[in-house]
């Protein structure tokens, strides 16, 4: 299993990014995908998941109505957009999957900052 994120980077607030995770080693389009995130000094707490067709979303109360998760079963990505951005955003951003075991990918930061 391989998880790779991308498109994280330093954005002013209010600003918006889409961070992509990339999925291979299993079959993407049967399982839950989760994003979570870590600031620094905090532990690491879950954003958004979404069910292995798309029909089903969830979301931290923190980031409802700013965040925003999708995923492609033909391209095995699944996305957060993240949009109205805030200060307390800015930790790196995983990607997630519970496949017998759980995995993770290595990360993207995301920065937050005027």
């Amino acid at each position: 299993v391989q998880l790779v994120e991308s498109g994280g980077g330093l954005v002013q607030p209010g600003g918006s990014l889409r961070l992509s995770c990339e999925a291979s080693g299993f079959t993407f389009s049967r399982y839950y995908m989760n994003w979570y995130r870590q600031a620094p000094g905090k532990e690491r707490e879950f954003v958004a998941r979404i069910s292995n067709l798309g029909g089903t979303r969830s979301y931290a109360d923190s980031v409802k109505g700013r965040f925003t998760i999708s995923r492609d079963n033909a391209k095995n990505q699944v996305y957060l957009q993240i949009d109205s951005l805030k200060p307390e955003d800015t930790a790196v951003y995983y990607c997630n999957v519970r496949y017998g075991l759980e995995y993770w990918g290595q990360g993207t930061q995301v920065t937050v900052s005027s």
